[in-house]
């Protein structure tokens, strides 16, 4: 978004640049352009929505897109009483409800917007900057919050008793400077990104997306698809992270600003200060216009691996944000001679003293996260601590000679229908919820800091998560590793919805973000880290989640849960 433009207005989101125009006052903000298009955008949607009782308010004025404005201006002022020998304005006043529900459904239609500010740094001094751009954030919020209840007051003649401090202003804002890329980079053109200081968030965040599910892996491009692809950066921001132990530069089109800001809940954020000076190891960009599906091109002359998805609703899921980043890093990570997990991996510390790192294998739908989170809840005071190294991909290393298992996220994207029923509400402060009321709705929720995930843990159980067999025992221990790696590679699983996929499923090594790509290099490595895994005695197993099987979503993990317990108290 060019710095000089005061606002940005789409059928579902608003930016408001607040270095350009910021309203410090209820007058100010009924003067703004901006307001103005909202209002303008609200009449239209009365109407193409068939809103009878508003639209027969509407209809008192003859010219409701502008003289309903002076009304709520001249309310900020006036008291009603005052008003009604002006001919519309006692016309309107004959029905108070009707014109208070009016207000209501306009603060509603507002409010249904991704509202976001945007402030742009003008110095290096971006811990000052960042507390104005807070500051600024909350008071928009009041002016707003102010603004509605003097007019809704007036109307129904008297104040509330009732006062809700909802997020009326911005579901978010963020603080922006200048983007840095090397300039003898061929990624150069980037520069004029809006590069992402800061990020203020006012939870309930919930967004919604034209998908809730995603389809496919990603498919690698050995010429660079840069001379194929066109994007106005002006439209683009830049949120970079740490994937793993990999810097990545994130660039987003505007209309996905919400998965944009999702990042911050499951990437650790890395500020401009510290990446100064620095290459990064990811580049993702993120709707662009291209043809064609997404894809991905190890650049190996300045060895940066790029991301490109096509600005399309097709695309328009959170998951195809994150699960490009992570097909990045697991190249990146094959490359190294690292093998990509996808699983969940705790450290457990019970009561009795013993300590254990406990690592779940299995792809989407298999019942990792559900399982940890059961035995979290059956263990209950019998558990001192309970700490995620990841909850959805890893990277397994040799330290020594012995398997230590690294975390890539510092968040969980945590599928809904399958957890407790208690489990959104005790997250809702700090989760960002997607499209809550849909199959397969989804929460993204810090579980980690970056230090946590990237200090190593020496792997002492590993088991691959069956979310169908309805007839295995809870746990069963693989005697050999080439029984246990048949189990493993094979991936099998029944589909639970998060894809496009339906019934019992397999995907080699139940990971299609990296070692589907690089399967050759992935099954030497599986040799290498399973044969390490039983040379050090390390219990490699099954845990039976039936999560797939119909009336045991919530029991089947509850009972593996329990044996899970019952080997760890062992």
């Amino acid at each position: 978004m060019k710095n000089n433009r005061e606002y940005v207005k789409s059928d579902k989101l608003i930016l408001m640049n607040f270095s350009q125009r910021y309203c410090k006052t209820q007058a100010e903000l009924l003067n703004s352009a901006c307001f103005a298009d909202v209002w303008s955008s609200f009449v239209d949607h009365a109407y193409k929505t068939s809103m009878t009782e508003i639209t027969e308010i509407l209809e008192i004025s003859k010219n409701p897109k502008k003289e309903f404005i002076a009304l709520f201006k001249i309310l900020l002022t006036f008291d009603v009483d005052g008003l009604k020998p002006f001919t519309m304005i006692s016309k309107l006043l004959e029905n108070r409800e009707g014109l208070y529900n009016l207000i209501e459904d306009f603060y509603n239609y507002w409010r249904r917007l991704q509202r976001y500010g945007l402030m742009y740094a003008k110095s290096n001094t971006y811990d000052v900057e960042s507390v104005n751009f807070i500051d600024a954030t909350q008071a928009f919020n009041d002016i707003v919050l102010s603004t509605y209840r003097t007019i809704s007051e007036k109307v129904i003649g008297k104040h509330f008793s009732i006062y809700r401090q909802l997020p009326a202003g911005t579901n978010a804002s963020l603080l922006l400077s200048n983007q840095l890329v090397d300039k003898e980079s061929k990624y150069s053109f980037l520069n004029g990104c809006s590069f992402i200081e800061s990020i203020v968030i006012r939870p309930p965040f919930i967004a919604y997306s034209d998908k809730n599910k995603r389809t496919g892996t990603y498919k690698e491009v050995f010429e660079s698809p840069l001379d194929k692809i066109s994007l106005d950066i002006d439209d683009f921001f830049c949120y970079a992270a740490h994937v793993g132990g990999a810097l990545a530069y994130v660039y987003f089109h505007r209309d996905y600003l919400s998965h944009g800001i999702t990042l911050c809940n499951l990437f650790d954020f890395v500020p401009r200060k510290d990446c100064e000076g620095k290459k990064p190891d990811l580049i993702y960009i993120f709707g662009a216009e291209m043809e064609g599906e997404s894809v991905y091109y190890h650049d190996k002359e300045e060895d940066i691996y790029l991301g490109i998805a096509p600005h399309d609703s097709s695309v328009d899921y959170f998951g195809y944000m994150k699960k490009m980043l992570l097909t990045l890093y697991n190249v990146k990570m094959i490359e190294s001679g690292n093998l990509p997990i996808h699983g969940a991996c705790v450290n457990i510390r019970m009561k009795n003293g013993v300590q254990k790192n406990v690592v779940i294998i299995g792809d989407s739908g298999a019942g990792k996260s559900e399982s940890l989170e059961a035995l979290r809840q059956y263990a209950g005071e019998n558990i001192s601590s309970m700490k995620t190294v990841f909850d959805d991909m890893g990277t397994f290393k040799f330290v020594n000679g012995e398997v230590y298992a690294y975390g890539t996220e510092i968040g969980a994207f945590v599928r809904l229908d399958d957890m407790a029923s208690g489990y959104a509400y005790s997250e809702m402060d700090r989760a960002i919820f997607m499209n809550p009321d849909k199959i397969n709705s989804r929460l993204v929720v810090p579980v980690a800091t970056y230090g946590e995930i990237m200090k190593g843990y020496k792997v002492d159980m590993v088991f691959y998560a069956n979310n169908y067999d309805v007839d295995a025992e809870e746990i069963s221990m693989f005697g050999s590793s080439n029984e246990a790696k048949k189990v493993f590679i094979r991936g099998a699983r029944c589909a639970k919805g998060t894809t496009q996929e339906i019934g019992l499923v397999e995907s080699f090594f139940a990971n299609p973000f990296g070692p589907v790509q690089r399967e050759a290099q992935t099954r030497v490595l599986i040799d290498n880290y399973f044969d390490a895994l039983f040379d050090n005695e390390i219990i490699v197993g099954q845990l039976c989640t039936k999560l797939a099987v119909n009336g045991f979503e919530r029991l089947g993990p509850q009972k593996a849960a329990e044996k899970l317990f019952d080997i760890l108290e062992k």
